[in-house]
């Protein structure tokens, strides 16, 4: 049950106007509070207070309310009453939204030829449990790496392939199409480094850059030689990408589909755009403009293709949303990227919008702050070079290994790599979304206080006192609840409200945190409300038992939902 929505829903019904409901950070005083009586007395033209008294009468009525109280200007402090909560509390389920939509969600955006880096990180976590939250509470989303595999930095990985092996033959102008070069390959680590090295050496020659300029406007015109050797590294790199999102226990991309595959409505797209005269010459490239007579703030154009005749990748991300509209037809198109990309994105809609390719309040662009290291700057590793995911969830995984040898307890691998897991993703999740964060391995992998590991650590503790029960657990008609078997009723009993709120607000923060604010709660439980014990009668243990189990199930679809694992054991 939606706790938060029924008892709104019952009190506006019943007092024949929308008042708001709040959830007090003291429960103290009462479950819920109302600002009706300030709603109503604008109405009636009443003092607060005064209608507030008046007010009272009506709501105790409810039988689902204990009692109700009058504070400060005339706030209402509502109590539910125990039998009530005992009796509706249930385990949450998937919601059936009222009107599913289609979202296609671009996360992820990985680079052909070059290992996930940090800056993958918040990208393919958050983007991950938007996608879970999302086919939660009903909605279809269809998730996009729109992989960079066919501007400058294709040009780039082949002019370096050019560097390192001139004799092979897709350099040659007699190209064989029809030739056997399954013998020409490289390993995925190998490939890793040819467009990281390609850029480092074009920032230093400019004969190299020009020749990667050159290789980018030839490939994508269709020279052979470069897409046969384009089509051989392309799946080592794709098999790379994909064995690290296994790793992190992302879910798998419903497309792997990059700039080249938008690149091929690129005539579709023109035609359009030149239809509504939006294509301009400047500096023998062509541009669209998109500024506005009100922007205050520059709003340079937007690159559609360059003076060499190649489409950058602005021009690509136009020809995606064209893509998508004909072949998904989303309600909503949503990006997840570095919030230092949002002027592109403002351009991006704006071009979506002039030309009439999706309804602009449909497009969002989720920006999110940098992972920064104890100085305050921008993780990097000792060599002063952008970490790699691979190399973060190792720094995780040694440190959560130093740990469990000081507990002096011996876990499995599975059970270690569960917890390394936990420990990257959930610091990760925690944060605000727009802000950003300090990266400390050793301090995210500790077992207590606001960590992944205290998350599954609390989830393994209740499932062995279950496991323990044995017997089939069974809901008593009665139950007298205790406090802290109250309050944590209530919190299972707010889970549908948040997952809708982090929806809403594309707000992972508040499933972390409420899984945290859970865990404290199960925790206090499991101190306070002995289950097990030879000293507790039956209908005491099977209560609790229930409880337990309703808190287990709320934990792990929370842990579901960030895309971690519970372990056997810690």
């Amino acid at each position: 049950m939606n706790l938060y929505k029924y008892v709104s829903d019952e009190i506006n019904k019943k007092l024949g106007f929308e008042a708001k409901l709040e959830t007090p950070k003291n429960r103290d005083f009462g479950d819920f509070s109302t600002n009706a009586a300030m709603v109503g007395a604008k109405l009636a033209g009443k003092n607060p207070r005064e209608l507030a008294n008046e007010i009272m009468p009506k709501l105790q009525e409810l039988d689902f309310i204990e009692n109700v109280s009058v504070a400060g200007p005339g706030f209402i402090n509502i109590k539910i009453k125990d039998d009530f909560i005992f009796q509706n509390a249930n385990a949450p389920k998937p919601i059936k939204a009222e009107k599913p939509l289609i979202i296609d969600m671009d996360y992820g955006a990985y680079n052909v030829a070059k290992s996930l880096h940090i800056g993958h990180l918040r990208t393919s976590i958050v983007g991950d449990t938007l996608n879970r939250i999302f086919r939660f509470v009903g909605h279809k989303p269809i998730s996009y790496n729109h992989m960079g595999d066919w501007g400058r930095s294709m040009g780039l990985v082949i002019a370096w392939f050019q560097k390192l092996h001139p004799d092979w033959p897709f350099f040659k102008e007699d190209f064989d199409i029809n030739g056997d070069y399954s013998k020409y390959t490289v390993s995925s680590k190998e490939l890793n480094t040819y467009y990281p090295s390609a850029a480092a050496l074009a920032k230093q020659d400019e004969a190299f850059m020009e020749k990667a300029r050159i290789i980018t406007a030839e490939l994508q015109h269709g020279h052979p030689g470069y897409t046969a050797l384009y089509n051989m590294y392309m799946p080592i790199s794709l098999e790379s990408m994909n064995e690290t999102i296994k790793k992190l226990n992302i879910l798998p991309f419903d497309n792997d589909l990059g700039e080249k595959n938008a690149a091929k409505y690129e005539e579709e797209v023109e035609k359009i755009l030149r239809e509504k005269n939006l294509i301009e010459k400047s500096d023998g490239a062509e541009v669209i403009v998109v500024k506005k007579a009100s922007d205050t703030a520059p709003m340079p154009p937007m690159m559609f293709r360059n003076s060499r005749g190649a489409c950058p990748y602005d021009a690509t991300d136009i020809m995606a949303i064209y893509y998508r509209k004909i072949t998904d037809n989303p309600n909503k198109i949503i990006y997840l990227t570095d919030s230092r990309q949002s002027l592109h994105f403002e351009q991006l809609f704006r071009v979506a919008e002039l030309a009439d390719l999706f309804p602009i309040e449909n497009l969002e662009h989720i920006g999110y702050g940098t992972i920064n290291g104890k100085d305050g700057k921008p993780f990097k590793t000792r060599d002063g070079n952008a970490a790699e995911l691979n190399d973060i969830y190792d720094m995780v995984n040694e440190a959560v290994r130093v740990r469990i040898a000081e507990s002096k307890k011996n876990l499995d691998e599975e059970t270690i790599n569960s917890i390394a897991l936990a420990a990257l993703k959930f610091n990760d999740l925690m944060h605000d979304l727009s802000s950003d964060y300090i990266f400390e391995p050793n301090s995210v992998t500790s077992f207590e206080g606001k960590t992944g590991p205290y998350i599954l650590y609390t989830a393994v503790r209740l499932n062995s006192v279950l496991k323990r029960a044995g017997a089939d657990i069974v809901k008593p008609e009665k139950f007298d609840l205790s406090v802290e078997e109250r309050n944590l009723l209530i919190e299972i009993m707010d889970f549908e409200h948040m997952i809708l709120s982090a929806y809403e607000n594309r707000a992972t923060d508040m499933v972390a945190n409420y899984a945290y604010d859970l865990c404290q709660l199960i925790n206090n439980f499991y101190h306070n409300c002995p289950i097990l014990r030879d000293d507790i009668d039956d209908k005491t243990k099977a209560g609790r038992l229930y409880i337990a189990k309703l808190a287990f199930n709320t934990l792990a679809t929370a842990i579901d939902l960030m895309g971690l694992k519970i372990p056997n054991e810690m």
